[in-house]
């Protein structure tokens, strides 16, 4: 069950995209997403796509493993593409249905949208592809370092993010044991009708919920007995270096977003 839930997983591979310094990969992120917004033609996406898929090859991470980290916001997708190509009215009408109309403008934006939503999940997902949560970490507090100016501990805010990451897979593992168990004692939600499946939510989230203050409660007990305590100094077991192809990656990414932004 594991294997069906890879967002916020780590998977080890040889690629320079592993070897990139986390703050690279954190900075390039941001402007990834500012990318994706700004590209509002289709020969932008192509560029973008084409791209994407280069640095996703790179990785040597199979590809549908970053469709897996796409495929849980599927129907939201579907929802997305649904509800702009019959509410956006713009453009020349391509079918008209009384008060359901398609236009061209409302399909393309449509179209636009579900590509955004899924290339953000699936190219981001890179960054936890390809990173140790303990890299990420520490790269986190290097770049929220600045935060210290306004009075915000940037140790806390990438502890609470690196658990946030961690504990994904962990609560998705506590569903598929009390999934089982409900299955176990004749309650399979795959062959129960959708009404039944919306009954089942509230004993399925309890048990879930339950366990994962239960887990989040032993590993408060296990950093406490190693001694840790937030503010006090700590060495680092890998220190962080920035390279000549760490430069060379966040400017291909500020290179692409002048190419889209003159496009668009």
């Amino acid at each position: 069950m594991r294997q069906k839930f890879v967002l916020g997983r780590y998977i080890e591979r040889d690629s320079w995209v592993h070897r990139l310094d986390p703050r690279a990969k954190l900075t390039a992120m941001p402007l990834y997403v500012c990318i994706l917004v700004f590209a509002d033609s289709w020969i932008a996406a192509g560029i973008v796509t084409g791209y994407s898929f280069a640095v996703m090859r790179a990785t040597n991470v199979p590809f549908r493993t970053f469709v897996k980290a796409a495929k849980p916001l599927r129907y939201l997708m579907i929802f997305m593409f649904v509800f702009q190509m019959l509410l956006i009215r713009d453009g020349p009408p391509l079918l008209d249905w009384g008060a359901f109309a398609i236009h061209a403008g409302g399909l393309r934006q449509a179209a636009l949208s579900v590509w955004r939503m899924a290339f953000l999940v699936s190219f981001t997902a890179i960054l936890t592809f390809t990173t140790t949560p303990a890299k990420l970490n520490q790269a986190l507090e290097d770049v929220l370092a600045p935060f210290k100016l306004i009075r915000l501990d940037p140790q806390l805010i990438a502890l609470t993010i690196g658990i946030a990451l961690r504990f994904i897979p962990t609560i998705w593992d506590e569903a598929q044991t009390v999934i089982k168990a409900q299955a176990s004692r004749g309650a399979d939600l795959r062959e129960l009708p959708w009404r039944e499946k919306g009954k089942m939510i509230v004993p399925l989230l309890i048990p879930v919920i339950v366990g994962a203050f239960r887990r989040a409660e032993d590993l408060v007990y296990s950093m406490e007995a190693r001694g840790f305590q937030l503010g006090q100094p700590r060495t680092k077991y890998y220190e962080l270096q920035w390279k000549t192809r760490d430069s060379i990656f966040i400017a291909s990414f500020a290179l692409i977003g002048a190419v889209v932004f003159t496009i668009t």
